[in-house]
């Protein structure tokens, strides 16, 4: 008797058309307006890229995170509607590809892309067996994703020189077609029910949960600061285009290793640890890269802080999965979802409004980790971690 695909494979195929389809608007807009923003402009365009990747947030929090969870028919009703939303909005791209209009559109896909970030994170413990899974799912997730976005980055880019922005778009609506096809077979899940309807606050998130996405928020500054850090020293040399991509490969690389290697780190370590483990990481790298301040120290500190927020991510995430109650799971992660982005553009802005020599930039990196690792050991993070947990999971 044949064996239909697993609560996770569907899962896992959902979001590798998902990533995929996201992976070709992102080819076809390359070349507009919207995400034309050459780091030899002025500062205060950069600024303004900035705010609009911090926009979409402001929706997702305060009225995306409490939809999703109550909404009758759980996650899996908001994931085909923002795949079916996205084909709907991909298309509508293809007609306005050189109008204002763009704009607008862009801004709802952000929204939709968000969104379905904060419904996979809070479907994941649904399609497990057991608690101890947790970072394994979340890994193989990051992991699929990075490779649905090779694979499907090749017939973009194919589609962009050949032909145009319009076929590319069409491609990526296709993509999300298929996204919405797989969505229809994931699992049913009842988010609001009658007896947690009346219970369907948002509750305090535990002692653990906090401490953790506070030291999240740092690894996530860290990196924001790092990229736009390594952006503006990179202009001052030659070949700089060439240099700013080895960052972004080596980021998206480090990231990449990080998700396979987080189950077995897991295996070692309980996931507060991975947090801390992470501070201590960027902590290293950033004081070494800074003794030598060059462009290829840059470039691999760029791969070990992707490395580093991929262990602390995924650490993270797996707490947060087991610790809170499915009834608050999608609005908490939209809530630390958002914060994540503020720390994140918040840093970003730094080096942008501020030049900086780039070794001193490389110390205020290692000093802010080492600053946030001694805190937490100060707080006690471990032992709070450590301590039974006591969780109604509805």
């Amino acid at each position: 008797m044949s064996v239909g695909p697993s609560r996770f494979q569907r899962l896992a195929l959902v979001h590798a058309a998902m990533m995929a389809g996201e992976t070709a608007m992102v080819v076809a807009l390359a070349d507009t307006f919207f995400f034309d923003v050459d780091l030899t402009a002025a500062r205060g365009r950069i600024l303004a890229f900035l705010l609009v990747s911090f926009t979409p947030f402001l929706v997702i929090s305060p009225l995306i995170g409490p939809l999703i969870d109550r909404l009758r028919g759980g996650r899996r009703l908001v994931i085909q509607a923002v795949a079916l939303s996205r084909v709907v909005l991909l298309s509508a791209m293809v007609f306005t590809i050189d109008s204002w209009v763009l704009f607008p559109l862009v801004f709802a896909a952000l929204v939709l892309q968000k969104t379905y970030v904060v419904s996979k994170s809070a479907l994941v413990p649904s399609v497990v067996r057991s608690e101890p899974e947790l970072v394994e799912a979340n890994s193989k997730l990051g992991v699929i994703a990075g490779i649905a976005g090779a694979m499907a980055v090749i017939p973009a880019l194919v589609l962009q020189t050949v032909m145009n922005s319009q076929a590319t778009l069409v491609y990526g609506a296709m993509i999300f077609a298929l996204a919405l096809m797989a969505a229809t077979k994931l699992p049913r899940e009842v988010v609001v029910t009658k007896s947690s309807a009346a219970r369907n606050r948002i509750r305090p998130v535990t002692e653990r949960v906090r401490l953790a996405s506070m030291l999240m928020m740092l690894l996530r500054a860290l990196s924001g600061f790092l990229l736009f850090l390594l952006a503006f020293w990179f202009r001052t040399i030659e070949i700089a285009t060439i240099w700013y991509g080895l960052v972004v490969a080596a980021s998206s690389g480090g990231i990449m290793v990080g998700n396979l290697f987080a189950p077995r780190v897991r295996s070692k370590v309980a996931e507060s640890k991975m947090l801390l483990g992470a501070l201590v990481l960027s902590a290293a790298a950033s004081a070494l890269a800074a003794i030598g301040a060059t462009p290829l120290s840059g470039v691999v500190l760029a791969g070990v802080v992707g490395f580093a927020a991929a262990i602390g991510r995924l650490g993270f995430e797996s707490m947060v999965q087991r610790d809170t109650p499915v009834v608050n799971r999608g609005r908490i992660f939209a809530r630390f979802e958002t914060r994540f982005q503020l720390a994140w553009v918040g840093a970003a802005i730094v080096p942008v409004l501020i030049p900086l020599p780039e070794a001193v930039g490389l110390f205020i990196i290692a000093a802010a980790s080492l600053v946030g690792l001694l805190l937490a050991l100060q707080s006690g993070f471990v032992q709070i971690a450590a301590q039974p947990r006591r969780v109604t999971r509805r």
